[in-house]
């Protein structure tokens, strides 16, 4: 696998290109965690509703405990607390729902932050680069040939590739001279595919 040009200014667009591509990433799962962080930080309202109503009820039980034990009255007077510790386990009970959403939320939008970006990169950047590597490895492939069928088939590929006003200032009829194994014309096309690729030549 051949990763960058020989050309030396195709090498360094690519090499900052990569360098540009790896600072992305970087930037947006940073912006993510950073994100995460922040959201995870307003669970604290929640653990306080829950701790609080906890605590309420607790007390609220044992206020409803000590009140049975009041003679004759003591079913009478226990009754508002049982009712107000309802009222705290209530609060818990919001509480952790608060949690939740938190947590949900705390998940749902940093992958949202990370991935949309991301995904831009997967769709522009990664085809073009891979594009280029396996074209390059194919032609690297072309060494095993003679020079005559190496370079037929890099002109092939030029004919496919390479703008028809490039093509034109080679030949009038590129495709023609081709054909006709014109050796010149032939050599001229393989150049242009190699320029394209920022390739030295065999």
């Amino acid at each position: 696998m051949k990763p960058y040009a020989d050309a030396p200014v195709r090498m360094f667009l690519q090499i900052a290109a990569d360098l540009l591509a790896l600072a992305w990433v970087y930037l947006w799962i940073r912006a993510a965690l950073s994100l995460r962080e922040i959201i995870m930080g307003l669970n604290r309202p929640g653990e306080l509703m829950v701790s609080t109503g906890e605590g309420f009820s607790e007390h609220m039980d044992n206020a409803a405990e000590q009140a049975l034990k009041v003679p004759l009255a003591g079913d009478a007077l226990a009754t508002p607390f049982t009712s107000m510790s309802g009222t705290g386990e209530s609060l818990s009970a919001a509480g952790a729902s608060f949690q939740e959403s938190v947590a949900s939320l705390g998940l749902t939008l940093p992958l949202l932050t990370a991935a949309l970006p991301l995904l831009l990169l997967a769709a522009t950047w990664l085809p073009a680069r891979a594009r280029w590597i396996r074209q390059a490895g194919s032609v690297r492939r072309l060494r095993g040939l003679t020079p005559e069928a190496r370079s037929r088939l890099l002109a092939l590929r030029a004919l496919a590739s390479v703008s028809p006003s490039r093509l034109a200032g080679v030949h009038e009829d590129p495709a023609g001279a081709w054909h006709a194994d014109d050796r010149k014309a032939v050599r001229a096309l393989a150049s242009l595919e190699l320029r394209r690729l920022g390739l030295r030549g065999f």
